[in-house]
């Protein structure tokens, strides 16, 4: 167990009557309530993730509803890890100090960063999403990305967001194959970085890098749509 992680005790069955009787105080000031407050909040965030998980994969759940759900549990992990870090380095060790036994949380809130839907495009395009506003979106969206690393707005809480904007503005244009290079290219790139801090800001290299990529990838989304 990580140095100064607290244990998280079982309130239940003969736990439950020794905390009625105000036998046993896990905390003794207001830090470390808020302290033990945010383990079980990151618990209860892994546990309810990984449910979600294997709820969707078992089809009680439709890809609609899951990816809402989804969405939202990404965004509240991602905003109470960072502000546990110094407590929670890793998240992985968390979850076998406590033996969660989360696999498929794991992946989707430590690696992936992305709904099932959106990282495998198992999504349905909805009929009301006109493809020429897909097609708009996208070319937007390229466009933003390559002038934000021009303007050196090379930090993972500046061109992340873009990115997923750009993975999804995609996912609306139904004629693109489902393993659409340049979408596969972006989705790695949005993985990669969503595993850095906010603040972290990428490489030289990195940034050369990410502009060649999202250039030819732009180049190629044209060429797709012309043989249309």
């Amino acid at each position: 167990m990580q140095q100064g992680q607290p244990s998280l005790r079982r309130i239940d069955g003969a736990g439950a009557s020794t905390l009625s009787q105000g036998e046993v105080k896990l905390w003794q000031n207001k830090k470390e309530q808020a302290q033990y407050e945010s383990y079980a909040d990151l618990y209860a965030i892994i546990k309810t993730t990984e449910k979600l998980e294997r709820a969707f994969v078992r089809d009680a759940i439709n890809a609609e509803q899951y990816e809402e759900a989804c969405g939202r549990l990404i965004g509240q992990f991602k905003v109470l890890w960072a502000s546990m870090k110094d407590t929670v380095p890793n998240v992985e060790q968390f979850m076998s100090d406590y033996n969660m036994q989360c696999p498929m949380a794991a992946t989707r809130l430590l690696h992936s960063g992305l709904p099932a839907t959106v990282e495998h495009r198992t999504k349905q395009t909805r009929t009301n999403d006109p493809e020429a506003l897909g097609v708009a979106e996208t070319v937007q969206h390229f466009i933003t990305a390559m002038d934000s690393l021009k303007l050196n707005l090379a930090a993972v809480d500046q061109i992340c967001p873009i990115l997923l904007d750009l993975i999804n503005s995609m996912d609306k244009v139904a004629t693109l194959p489902p393993d659409f290079a340049p979408r596969e290219k972006v989705r790695q790139w949005y993985s990669k970085l969503y595993q850095k801090p906010a603040n972290y800001e990428l490489p030289e290299d990195d940034v050369r890098q990410l502009m060649y990529e999202l250039e030819a990838s732009y180049n190629t989304f044209l060429a797709t749509l012309r043989k249309k």
